[in-house]
């Protein structure tokens, strides 16, 4: 999430002053924030976690409840709906829905204990500050609910060492077991010998042939599809037939999964480009639509061949190409240019055929945003930049609306304005684009 986010002005499609949004709007683009920067909630979060509690109490109750579920069933979000709920918890005016709203959100068990280390938190204050107070009874009715909807799997799985543990919740709430068997499972979970769930990282580290282990995970259908990607290379080393694994990236679940981890597992097995291409378009067909004219451009420039960050493999360059092979397919209309030391227009190929034409479109040397930024901004044509800001020379104000995304930088945040600015790579980011968009209209 975003720390410096500010919703000062707010523009239409042409760049125009818009009206002032309503507290359910606002609390809206608050949550579709959070669809970048989740991840850093607490350390990033701090004003626009504020934000959000304050507007919880300007909207009606069953608006609340519904923008929280809203938030983690369509936008996959974990972290914010959780704020949600606990601020509809302080107000006698919300309460009565917070145990049906929070029961439904919870989606994983661990998502107990991060509830409870947000009621525990103070998200105006630094983490030391933090004091346990009592919870409250629609909570711990949520809470009991949710717990009955796992299996021993799910519960060992994320069963984590943390400040809050899911034992820890089951102590609190006293939950009612379904049957026996949930009660035996409950047994085991506070003693500690709940068997080691049967995952590919469990798998692999028992020390077992790990041909044999991969061929099994695929067959019984254990292997996510981040999993499989990441470990690609591991399994062609391993000697898993070429068949099994493009069988499996063909029958693997993509709804969740964006360009650029395609790219990366690419670099890493490119004999297996044709499957992976194919799942990195099949899992681009339930993106959200971008309406209109779009002009992406592209910084291709010497700056944009380092790495994504210390922790990554990725370059921002790679990262870039994601992000254009997925706006390529939501963009109802689309041109694509890059930049460095001139303009080239790109021919508006698909997949890994655009993520070639954008690395050999010209050679990767200087950083002249602001001259491609006047080259193709263009009244009514929506603009989307991706580049890591390391220009040479100034960069003119939009002529239309008009989004920054700097790739290159982990100082999170997000300005409204002249440029609608983006500071970090997120894979929500055009997600976010088409979000933000649609609210305003």
């Amino acid at each position: 999430m975003a720390s410096r986010n500010r919703f000062l002005r707010l523009f239409t499609h042409e760049g125009a002053r818009a009206r002032r949004s309503t507290p359910e709007e606002e609390l809206r683009r608050s949550l579709m924030n959070c669809l970048l920067w989740e991840d850093q909630f607490y350390e990033d979060g701090v004003s626009i976690a504020e934000r959000m509690a304050k507007l919880v109490l300007a909207v009606a109750p069953e608006t609340a409840a519904a923008l929280a579920v809203e938030a983690r069933e369509v936008m996959n979000l974990r972290h914010a709906p959780l704020l949600i709920v606990r601020e509809m918890a302080r107000y006698p005016s919300h309460r009565g829905l917070v145990a049906e709203t929070l029961a439904r959100i919870i989606q994983r068990p661990d998502e107990m204990a991060e509830l409870l280390a947000i009621y525990w938190a103070d998200v105006l204050g630094p983490m030391q500050q933090r004091k346990r107070q009592p919870v409250s009874a629609q909570i711990k009715k949520g809470l009991a609910k949710a717990l009955t909807k796992f299996d021993a799997y799910q519960l060992a799985k994320y069963d984590r060492d943390g400040p809050v543990r899911i034992r820890d919740v089951l102590f609190l709430v006293h939950a009612k077991p379904k049957d026996e068997a949930q009660e035996k499972i409950w047994k085991e979970l506070v003693e500690g010998t709940l068997a080691a769930p049967d995952t590919w990282e469990v798998s692999l580290s028992s020390g077992k042939d790990k041909r044999e282990t991969f061929e099994r995970l695929i067959a019984d259908k254990k292997l996510g599809g981040l999993a499989l990607l990441r470990n690609l290379r591991l399994m062609q080393n391993a000697g898993v037939p070429r068949d099994t694994i493009a069988s499996a990236i063909a029958a693997m679940r993509t709804d969740r999964i964006l360009p650029f981890r395609f790219i990366a597992a690419a670099r890493h097995a490119p004999d297996l480009e044709p499957e992976l291409e194919s799942a990195m378009l099949k899992s681009l067909k339930e993106q959200a639509r971008l309406k209109g004219a779009t002009r992406l451009l592209i910084d291709v420039s010497g700056s944009m061949d380092a790495a994504l960050s210390a922790q990554s493999e990725m370059t921002r360059l790679e990262a870039a190409c994601g992000l254009a092979i997925l706006a390529r397919e939501v963009c109802e209309k689309v041109e694509i240019f890059t930049f460095s030391n001139e303009v080239k227009k790109v021919p508006p190929r698909r997949g890994f055929a655009l993520r070639d034409a954008i690395v050999g479109s010209q050679p990767h040397q200087g950083t002249y945003l602001g001259k491609a930024v006047s080259a193709i901004d263009q009244k009514g044509v929506r603009l989307i930049v991706f580049t890591d800001e390391q220009s040479h020379d100034a960069v003119p104000k939009p002529v239309g609306r008009a989004t920054m995304i700097n790739v290159a930088s982990y100082q999170h945040g997000v300005g409204h304005g002249d440029w609608q600015r983006v500071n970090g790579f997120s894979e929500a980011i055009i997600a976010w684009i088409a979000a933000s968009e649609e609210t305003l209209h």
